[in-house]
């Protein structure tokens, strides 16, 4: 018998072990920006929420409550231009169940072949392996040539490097899968944090000409919302899709909590909140951006989302050594692929006072 644990490869994060210790040892303790966790309070309005929403004892709808699928609607509404109705929309536990369970529970394996940005969120590639598909890495649909690909994973703003996809790109994807019958899947959880360029949804009419066929949006509430302990997101497009999912979810028992839907509607209807998170982000962001520049370092992309993708013009491993002795912890970008071998990945959250120890230390 084969194992699923058999198809997986060893977990990455094991190998940051002996940098953080490094890192923990310093006298002014560790600046840990490796792992973009919030860290900044839950907002009062989602408190207030789940406070009012205990008294659930029934088991929650695999689609979520009306209220809350109307909830994302508006949202997506005013936030992604995109015009979407209950059929459009289904609640997940978090993004990255979604993202790992996505090529499983659209039916594919081993005939499929998923397509993965050349430099992407692990979980893609994972997601890939647990459906036992074919994965090909690679940043261009031109130099797939004839492949058969059944679904394409597109992430802007990216994780790790920022990178914000345009309008005409997204649209030439989306083109080019109809043409094949490929699902296009865009994560899309950093969304409402774009700082040098406006982030674009697949599910915006520019890019798909107004039709939802063949196009899938993953967005979550952890990085917007500082809600990655309640374990909420969505995936929004072809109601199609969207449909077939459920189905399969339902058997699966995949279920948001209900005190969690309720909460979650209160992040999604208040804009306030977001706006004051980002602010916290964004001055975050140009103190370290300043530091790690006047430290030799260059940044690439990062016009977007929770991450500066930051070299020194050396081998990944090095720059996270170099950094660990300063007592800061980042994550080496071979974790996201081959191609980001001479990247760091340096992430905004934490808190301003340790933002500012890294800062001092870095002018060393």
């Amino acid at each position: 018998m084969t194992r699923l644990a058999d198809r997986l490869p060893d977990f990455p994060w094991d190998r940051l072990a002996p940098y953080g210790e490094v890192a923990r040892s310093h006298p002014g303790g560790i600046v840990n920006l490796s792992v973009g966790t919030p860290v900044d309070p839950v907002p009062a309005v989602v408190q207030e929420a789940l406070a009012a929403a205990t008294d659930w004892p029934g088991y929650p709808t695999n689609w979520g409550t009306p209220a809350l699928r109307d909830a994302i609607c508006r949202w997506a509404g005013r936030t992604l231009h995109a015009d979407l109705d209950h059929a459009n929309v289904l609640p997940t536990v978090g993004s990255k169940e979604l993202v790992s369970l996505l090529p499983l529970l659209l039916g594919l394996g081993a005939d499929d072949t998923v397509v993965i940005p050349e430099i992407a969120y692990p979980t893609y590639d994972i997601g890939a392996r647990i459906s036992g598909s074919r994965i090909v890495v690679s940043d261009s649909t031109l130099a797939l040539g004839p492949e058969r690909v059944s679904l394409v994973w597109l992430n802007t703003p990216s994780n790790p490097t920022g990178r914000v996809l345009g309008v005409e790109h997204l649209a030439k994807v989306v083109e080019w899968a109809r043409s094949r019958g490929a699902v296009v899947a865009s994560d899309e959880c950093y969304f409402e944090l774009g700082w040098d360029a406006e982030p674009v949804s697949i599910l915006d009419p520019r890019v798909n000409g107004g039709s939802l066929e063949g196009v899938l949006a993953v967005h979550s509430l952890s990085k917007r919302s500082n809600l990655a302990g309640y374990r909420e997101g969505f995936v929004l497009g072809d109601p199609a899709i969207v449909g077939s999912l459920l189905e399969a979810r339902k058997h699966m028992g995949l279920m948001v909590p209900g005190p969690v839907q309720d909460a979650s509607i209160a992040a999604l209807d208040d804009d306030v909140h977001v706006a004051e998170q980002r602010a916290r982000y964004g001055a975050r962001r140009l103190r370290l951006r300043r530091a790690l520049e006047s430290a030799g370092f260059t940044i690439e992309h990062s016009e977007a989302g929770l991450y500066l993708w930051s070299t020194r013009g050396e081998n990944c491993w090095d720059t996270v050594r170099w950094l660990s002795e300063r007592g800061i912890l980042v994550a080496p970008g071979e974790f996201y692929g081959a191609a980001g071998h001479l990247f760091v990945r340096i992430a905004l959250t934490e808190t301003d006072e340790r933002i500012d120890a890294a800062v001092e230390r870095l002018a060393i």
